[in-house]
């Protein structure tokens, strides 16, 4: 077979798998050093094709660590990742770039390139992997991303330094939105916003997921987000996730930092703050479904 055939078959096979497999990613006996620093040991997570799953964790555990691995920027000293039925560990860039293509990537921060405006910021990814699409079309996709990530078609013009932090945000994820991904990684998304711009961040993240049948990886210290839009929630901590349940699961865990965590003073805002929410919601529509997916931790 000449490359393109064998690139098209490699699409092809993950096309399938992103929208049949009940896995979109596996990680199974992971471990990531930095010298004499372990950061992660046997470290196994699946993520189900479909959900939102939160990952949480001490500061230090290696939550974004491990994502970059997933997305191939770590290079792990053992263990294997596979998203969508292919293995990650190992491959050129060349042979892992029909998976590339089907995730977006939101950066704490946004990670933006200053030079360049909102507009050419989301075009980045379009001209890697597609350099023969025609500029016009280019920049149609690019604003209509724009309006999908919420920001107003003014901000494609502006540079990232004209932008507010929820801005930037935004700009950020309507650039990880431009192939049409099966798979969103987020890094904070909401760290650093106030808690009306954190909670339409939020909502923002659940209706693209339901539109978009998304995969969420969700890394996250907002326990209002928890609570709010995750399905379920991945717990690392001792260089390994030491849980993943529905909120309502990893209460019933004995860890002593699941414990804290999930019953200190701030969970329980979070949890009475969603409950309200999701009383009045139930009032407006007669006590049917509040208009969004549920998430499963303890509220369906």
């Amino acid at each position: 077979m000449t490359e393109d055939e064998l690139a098209a078959a490699a699409e092809q096979r993950v096309e399938q798998a992103a929208s049949d497999g009940e896995i979109a990613i596996s990680v199974r006996d992971l471990r990531i050093s930095f010298g004499d620093q372990v950061v992660h040991e046997d470290l196994d997570l699946d993520v189900r094709r479909g959900e939102i799953l939160g990952v949480v964790g001490g500061s230090g555990t290696g939550k974004s660590v491990l994502m970059r691995a997933i997305i191939g920027l770590q290079i792990p000293d053992k263990g294997e990742i596979n998203v969508f039925g292919e293995p990650m560990i190992g491959r050129a860039d060349d042979e892992a770039i029909a998976i590339r293509k089907r995730w977006g990537v939101l950066f704490q921060g946004g990670a933006l390139f200053s030079t360049l405006t909102v507009a050419e910021n989301i075009e980045v990814p379009l001209r890697e992997y597609y350099p023969g699409l025609d500029p016009q079309f280019r920049e149609e996709i690019a604003a209509y991303k724009i309006r999908m990530a919420g920001l107003p078609a003014e901000a494609g013009p502006k540079f990232p330094a004209e932008l507010s932090g929820g801005m930037k945000k935004r700009a950020g994820l309507a650039r990880a939105l431009a192939l049409d991904p099966d798979l969103l990684f987020l890094d904070e998304p909401t760290a650093g916003l106030d808690p009306i711009g954190a909670a339409a961040f939020d909502s923002q993240t659940r209706r693209l997921q339901q539109t978009l049948g998304l995969t969420v990886f969700l890394i996250t210290h907002d326990l209002d987000t928890l609570y709010a839009i995750c399905d379920r929630v991945a717990v690392i901590a001792d260089k390994r996730v030491i849980a993943v349940g529905t909120i309502e699961e990893l209460l019933a865990t004995d860890h002593p930092w699941i414990q804290e965590y999930f019953n200190g003073p701030r969970s329980r805002a979070a949890k009475a703050a969603f409950n309200a929410h999701d009383a009045g919601a139930q009032a407006v529509d007669g006590g049917g479904n509040a208009g969004h997916k549920q998430p499963k931790g303890g509220r369906d």
